[in-house]
């Protein structure tokens, strides 16, 4: 996926969860949107190189959006508007093989359970010779020694996502839950046991239910972010009391 321009700064303070001041490499102050519903925890500290886009809207209250954050070991994508695009080009280019071979692929798709539960989960594949999936996209950036983990924050939204896969595959289909690791460190994705606790239970639960888990690397370039790797998965529960 091709970037907007981006412009280099450095980060000031988040005086709130969807603001960011920053300093731009020319010396100007200017507040940004953070488009990230987390707590950007293991991501963000005074002084850290950023990168932004601008949007030139006069809609926008805020023009100035945040996109990377370098904590030292390299760009690590902050929007989550992008992990989802992102993860569909790379579906449709046949980067990540387990979901491959489908003719037609469709984002934002409305599923209803039989039970009644109902919501929207961000890719459905169809026409190929496996049954029809969806598969919902998280965005991961939370570093915890060697793994990478997810949520950043209690996650209720998380696990009706879980439910909507876990029905999906009752009804027939493939339900895949695809973590888009978006930092280059950590070996290893596994659920955030210390922060969410009942995701984790709900992540094991689907994964008995026959929900598919994959954890692929998400690749920073100079201008744009590609599919990588797929990263091995750790789900065994480890819960060491607070430590964030």
């Amino acid at each position: 996926m091709q970037l907007p321009p981006l412009h280099p700064g450095r980060i000031l303070a988040r005086p709130n969860r969807f603001v960011a001041e920053v300093a731009l490499a020319g010396g100007a102050q200017v507040r940004a949107h953070v488009p990230n519903t987390g707590t950007l925890m293991t991501c963000w500290v005074p002084g850290a190189p950023v990168q932004l886009s601008r949007a030139e809207s006069p809609k926008r209250k805020l023009p100035w959006t945040l996109e990377r954050v370098d904590m030292g070991g390299g760009w690590i994508g902050v929007n989550t508007l992008r992990p989802n695009q992102v993860m569909a080009e790379g579906i449709a280019a046949g980067c990540i093989p387990e979901l491959a071979g489908y003719g037609r692929l469709r984002r934002e798709v409305a599923f209803q359970a039989e039970a009644g539960e109902a919501g929207r989960i961000d890719i459905a594949l169809e026409e190929g010779s496996r049954p029809p999936a969806l598969v919902e996209v998280k965005n991961v950036t939370l570093l915890d020694g060697a793994h990478l983990r997810f949520p950043d924050a209690r996650s209720e939204r998380g696990r009706k996502h879980l439910a909507l896969l876990t029905a999906a595959v009752a009804s027939g289909r493939r339900g895949v839950m695809l973590f888009a690791l978006n930092r280059p460190e950590g070996e290893r994705f596994g659920p955030a046991w210390d922060i969410d606790p009942a995701y984790g239970e709900a992540l094991l639960a689907a994964a008995a239910a026959g929900v598919e888990l994959l954890a692929v690397r998400m690749v920073h370039t100079a201008d744009g972010i590609a599919v990588g790797a797929a990263v091995a998965l750790d789900l065994v529960r480890r819960c060491a009391g607070p430590r964030w």
